[in-house]
């Protein structure tokens, strides 16, 4: 049975509290504000998650504001705290399908957080025990103001039953694609809330933000997150055709990456490749329309990860190309990538690069020479040809 907080009658501070108390608060905000955070985190497992995401953000900014707020009332300031925050805080723990309780608990231990720095920064100001006697009374109030918008919020979201689906779709999404992996019970009961099946593949899809979006042409099994800065999709199975044109109705002209279809427990690896797949088309390596079909690039995407590696890579197995020219060098690793690829005579290897064999002839000499064992050793030649074709992708790029 859903609980709500018990707010009970706050009692008002019986006189003004010295100003100069908001003088000796506000150094301490933002240290406290991290250690309020840190401990509601470790105390209450539902909070537990990434600070960058979506909760986290609300969070850390609802500590933030509510402690400076807090403080201006000291200062003598109007008797008003960040209402959005705190109606924000009830409406998401409403669509994520909690009570009250974990909330409740965050305020108390915010609370006590705040009123242990207070005891300890106090004895070095000289504040009488009445002063602390009615600042522990304002804080009090203060939080029961809190947890009478955090309600509100909660009571309007528990009428909104769609968003509160939509809601817990997302943080089935999230689940899929940002956290460590969860018990299979856990993504189930997450799943069944979300009123979505547990396929046995599913397909992401990363877009680049911004641009139109057709919400009406998107299909009703999708999960999706569309408005972050970094929008992405999840729907089951493979792209199909259907789901192609779904995609390009729905995003019309928008660059859009489509993973590869793997289990649910790989989703974050689908999402990751997307996301590297949108990226390399910005720079030019992967070409085509606006809708890039990882399937197709699976090399290039493998080839192009690690751009620190593959320099590493290269200098350990190419590195003795670095004193010649720019033009000696290009030469010289064209003709190579050519006699890999093809594995021709100097005459079909000059065919390809509209050169004479007797040219092919002489660079493969000074190949040979400059290189050494490394063409007859398969590892080493294998991790040459590999390089050669990234530097090309990249170079294409």
């Amino acid at each position: 049975m859903t609980r709500t907080l018990d707010l009970g009658t706050p009692a008002e501070p019986t006189s003004p509290l010295p100003p100069r108390l908001a003088r000796l608060m506000r150094p301490e905000l933002p240290t406290l504000a991290d250690e309020i955070i840190a401990e509601i985190r470790r105390a209450v497992p539902e909070y537990a998650g990434p600070l960058d995401g979506p909760y986290g953000q609300v969070l850390r900014a609802a500590v933030r504001q509510n402690l400076a707020s807090f403080v201006d009332q000291v200062a003598g300031g109007p008797r008003a705290v960040h209402a959005d925050g705190a109606r924000r805080l009830g409406r998401y723990e409403a669509r994520e399908g909690r009570s009250l309780d974990c909330l409740q608990a965050a305020y108390r231990i915010g609370g006590q957080v705040a009123w242990r720095r207070i005891m300890k920064v106090a004895p070095r100001h000289d504040i009488s025990s009445a002063v602390m006697s009615r600042l522990a009374d304002a804080l009090f109030v203060y939080l029961d103001e809190l947890a009478a918008l955090s309600l509100d919020g909660y009571l309007e979201a528990r009428t909104h039953p769609v968003a509160a689906l939509d809601e817990r779709r997302r943080r089935l999404l999230r689940t899929l694609l940002d956290g460590p992996a969860v018990p299979g019970p856990v993504l189930e009961e997450q799943a069944e809330a979300a009123a979505w099946p547990i396929p046995a593949q599913v397909t992401v899809v990363a877009l680049r933000p911004g641009g139109r979006c057709a919400r009406p042409a998107l299909d009703a099994d999708l999960l999706m997150d569309l408005d972050g800065p970094e929008p992405r999709l999840l729907f089951p199975g493979p792209l199909t055709a259907g789901r192609a044109a779904m995609l390009e109705a729905a995003f019309p002209g928008r660059r859009i990456a489509a993973g590869p279809a793997v289990a649910p427990a790989k989703a974050a690896d689908g999402l990751r490749w997307a996301r590297q797949a949108l990226t390399l088309a910005a720079e030019g390596v992967i070409t085509g329309g606006p809708l890039i079909r990882c399937d197709d690039h699976l090399v290039t995407l493998w080839l192009m990860a690690d751009p620190g590696l593959l320099e590493q890579l290269a200098g350990r197995l190419l590195g003795v190309l670095e004193p010649m020219t720019p033009g000696q060098r290009d030469r010289l690793t064209e003709t190579l990538r050519t006699w890999l690829v093809t594995r021709g005579t100097a005459a079909e290897i000059a065919g390809h690069l509209h050169i004479h064999p007797q040219t092919v002839r002489y660079r493969m000499r000074r190949i040979e020479q400059t290189l050494g064992d490394r063409l007859s050793d398969p590892e080493a030649r294998f991790g040459i040809e590999a390089v050669l074709r990234a530097m090309e992708l990249r170079g294409t790029g």
